[in-house]
């Protein structure tokens, strides 16, 4: 892989203030931040992201690729972020050769913060072939209870999402942002630049799990559906949108994933009932 000149321009995900509580008494208190970067391509605005700026470069590179702008990883040169003019400035060998289309069709998603996708990506048909990944029930409430330890930002400032790559019960890489698309985004521009010189690097095993708290909606399958990933869990509820692309692409939805309740959509021999929780009192029985 090609050495790729990456700015470090991390900077800390939450900030301190001073409020007051329900007794009036003042303290300091952790929020989320939330930080304007415009990202420009070959010298060209593209988009403003609002995000924590935690992990801008990776942010900007799957904010590209997951739009179909950046399709080949020996293309990209050069990727700084100068939070001094809150710019991200991306270079290239080459743009898409319809890229004035592609920005001239937008669509404004249902993701928090107002996610966006271009160039009618939400119709595309191009994608590879996904692999029916298998899942039990025991190793998804393991899955769950591991992510517990990854929520730093959420726990201290709240006002945040979170996304995570899984293999099975571990989790292999945690992101949290203002917005879940940003969140998903960052951890497809980890993947991208692994192997790039940039200090990215890739565990031993490969994903094949991909957990949001987020809703399950038409963007997020579409993003998650190209990078490979064949299951979706989320804490949250479904789209319509969401499950008719989960449909097309072979995605295996897992909603409302709390505890040791679930709804499972497009599982049908994927998802083994090893562990079904014994009825409480009260539990409505589904037919």
């Amino acid at each position: 892989m090609h050495a790729i000149s990456l700015s470090q321009a991390r900077l800390p995900p939450t900030l301190d203030i001073d409020v007051f509580n329900e007794f009036g008494e003042r303290h300091r208190q952790p929020i989320a931040a939330e930080r304007a970067l415009t990202l420009y391509l070959n010298r060209r605005e593209i988009v403003t992201l609002m995000t924590l700026g935690a992990d801008p470069e990776a942010l900007v590179v799957g904010y590209l690729c997951n739009q179909g702008l950046l399709t080949s990883r020996q293309d990209l040169q050069a990727v700084q972020v100068d939070w001094d003019v809150e710019a991200a400035a991306v270079v290239t060998r080459h743009l898409p050769e319809d890229i004035e289309e592609r920005l001239g069709q937008r669509t404004v998603t249902t993701g928090c913060g107002q996610g966006t996708v271009f160039g009618r990506l939400l119709d595309t048909t191009s994608l590879k072939p996904l692999p029916e990944t298998r899942l039990r029930q025991s190793a998804l409430y393991a899955m769950l209870e591991n992510l517990g330890a990854y929520n730093d930002t959420y726990r201290s400032a709240g006002a945040v999402h979170g996304c995570a790559l899984c293999h099975q019960t571990r989790v292999l890489d945690f992101v949290e942002d203002v917005g879940r698309h940003n969140a998903v985004d960052t951890l497809a521009g980890r993947e991208w630049l692994v192997g790039s010189f940039t200090g990215y690097e890739r565990t031993s095993e490969k994903a094949d799990i991909f957990y949001t708290t987020g809703r399950l909606t038409s963007e997020m399958v579409l993003k998650v559906a190209q990078m490979g990933i064949s299951v979706l869990v989320s804490r949250s509820g479904m789209t319509q949108k969401g499950v008719e692309l989960a449909e097309r692409f072979g995605v295996m939805l897992i909603a409302r994933a709390k505890g040791r309740h679930f709804q499972a959509i497009h599982s049908s021999g994927r998802l083994e009932m090893d562990a079904v929780p014994p009825r409480r009192p009260g539990d409505i029985k589904r037919t």
